[in-house]
């Protein structure tokens, strides 16, 4: 019997859309001098943080081969290529993330990402906002964007310093907000209580338009280096548009031991929640060893931009097949 769901979600119009800024990408980018590569989708390292879940694909039954893990990002491999004098490079490239389906998410979905050597995240932000206009150019309005620091935020719309705060505050705040702890958080996970004070009370918050939020906790450096000044604060930064989040960026570790120790960091807190342990990446730590070239880097929500682009509420509406159809 037929399931009835074999035609694509998103109308051919929209499908003609993704085309368009797929061009207008490329355009940007040869532009710029930005060299367009490919790395591996499968790899036998995986993310190590926490709050991502990357999908495991096994040998077929009856070998022993090695596990495989679908990237959730192409940072690693990019920054290997980076280590090797690729110069600057970005890919558009699928990325897998168990578990997300919504509106604004679906296991497989296009990532642009992209990293410039001898740029902080700081002037990295001002070429992310050049592409946001060259996509957007026709299709929606895009002011300058504001820019304002994770610590500002949240003390003009929840009422706490997230950098001072201790755990009992931040769940005041969100009490006081009339938001409740979700399934899973722990009265002592303070970076979960920052997430559930950031998409519940702030981000309903966010002015239209682009926005950049930036200088985040050291908790949540990811690969990120931290301030020199204020240690409290990694050079990091993400950009909302009409309070939807659309990219990620970091002034990027090169630091291989400190890189280490961040894995190593979130293999016990991936065991203190019941999570396994996966493999972390030898060979991102040796390109680190032989030297990363001090730069910047980020990755954008490829779809999401389409959504913006075509005025679409659910992502489901600019993918052909999403993970139901697929």
């Amino acid at each position: 019997m037929s399931s009835g769901d074999w035609r694509p979600s998103a109308v051919l119009e929209t499908l003609r859309l993704r085309a368009v800024l797929f061009a207008r990408l490329r355009a940007f980018f040869a532009a710029r001098g930005v060299l367009e590569i490919e790395t591996p989708l499968l790899s036998r390292a995986a993310v190590t943080e926490p709050h991502l879940a990357s999908f495991v694909v096994s040998e077929p039954v009856g070998t022993q081969g090695p596990l495989r893990y679908l990237q959730t990002s192409p940072e690693y491999a990019m920054k290997r290529l980076l280590a090797a004098g690729s110069g600057p490079i970005y890919q558009i490239c699928k990325a897998f993330r168990a578990g997300e389906v919504g509106r604004r998410h679906n296991p497989e979905f296009t990532m642009v990402e992209w990293y410039r050597p001898g740029l902080d995240h700081q002037q990295l932000m001002e070429e992310v906002a050049a592409l946001l206009g060259a996509l957007l150019a026709g299709y929606v309005e895009c002011a300058a964007p504001q820019c304002v620091s994770y610590q500002e935020i949240f003390r003009r719309h929840a009422g706490v310093d997230p950098l001072a705060a201790g755990v009992s505050e931040l769940r005041a705040a969100a009490q006081h907000h009339g938001v409740d702890a979700v399934a899973g958080l722990t009265a002592e996970d303070r970076d979960g209580w920052l997430d559930l004070l950031l998409t519940q009370v702030i981000e309903p918050c966010l002015p239209a338009g682009p926005l950049f939020v930036y200088d985040y906790p050291a908790s949540q450096a990811a690969l990120a280096r931290l301030n020199s000044q204020d240690e409290r604060v990694a050079e990091r930064f993400e950009l909302y548009f009409n309070g939807l989040e659309l990219a990620n960026g970091f002034n990027e570790l090169c630091d291989p031991a400190q890189q280490r120790s961040r894995f190593a960091r979130d293999q016990q807190r991936r065991r203190a929640a019941g999570l396994a342990a996966v493999p972390i990446d030898e060979h991102l730590l040796d390109a680190l060893e032989h030297g990363l070239p001090a730069g910047a880097g980020v990755a954008v929500g490829f779809d999401r931009v389409v959504m913006l682009a075509a005025g679409a509420s659910h992502i489901n509406q600019v993918l052909a097949f999403p993970d139901e159809r697929a």
